[in-house]
C-alpha cells in the first residue's frame, strides 16, 4: 500500500515572515515526510530580512524563498492550511483540515520581537508533525 504524503500550506498576508518561518521549520523537521507550501494573499516583493536572520540563527535559511500569490488551486491540494492572519482571503474547501495560528506579524518589528514569534512558531510545528506523523 503506498502511503499518502500530507501537504501543510502556511498561509499569511505578505507571505514573507510568519508562513515562511514554519514552512521552513516543516520542511527541516519533517524531511521528505510531509510536503510544505506557503502563499499570501498580498505576497511582498521579498522575504522578511529579519525572520531569515531569525531562522539563520536556528540552522535554517529561508534566504532563496520567494513570497508567493494564494491560490484556490494550492488550498484545494493541500491537506492542511495553516492560515495566520489572512482572515477571509483564505478560500475554503470541505474536507481540508484548517487552523488558524493567532501570531503576531513580525513586519517592522526588531530581531528580539521576531525571535519570540519564530519561538512559538516553532512550538506548533513541533506539534503539527507529531500529529501527522
Amino acid at each position: 500500500m503506498t502511503r499518502h504524503t500530507p501537504t501543510v500550506l502556511f498561509v499569511c498576508v505578505h507571505n514573507a515572515g510568519r508562513s515562511q518561518m514554519a514552512a521552513g521549520y516543516l520542511r527541516h523537521l519533517a524531511g521528505d515526510r510531509i510536503e510544505v507550501r506557503s502563499a499570501g494573499s498580498i505576497p511582498a516583493e521579498r522575504i522578511n530580512p529579519t525572520a531569515v536572520a531569525a531562522m539563520r540563527e536556528e540552522g535554517i535559511d529561508i534566504t532563496s524563498e520567494v513570497p508567493k500569490v494564494l491560490t484556490a488551486d494550492a488550498v484545494q491540494a493541500s491537506d492542511v492550511v495553516i492560515t495566520m492572519g489572512c482572515g477571509d482571503a483564505c478560500p475554503f474547501f470541505p474536507g481540508t483540515r484548517y487552523e488558524d495560528w493567532q501570531l503576531e506579524d513580525p513586519a517592522g518589528q526588531d530581531l528580539a520581537a521576531v525571535r519570540l514569534i519564530r519561538d512559538e512558531i516553532k512550538g506548533r510545528i513541533v506539534q503539527l508533525v507529531a500529529e501527522l506523523g
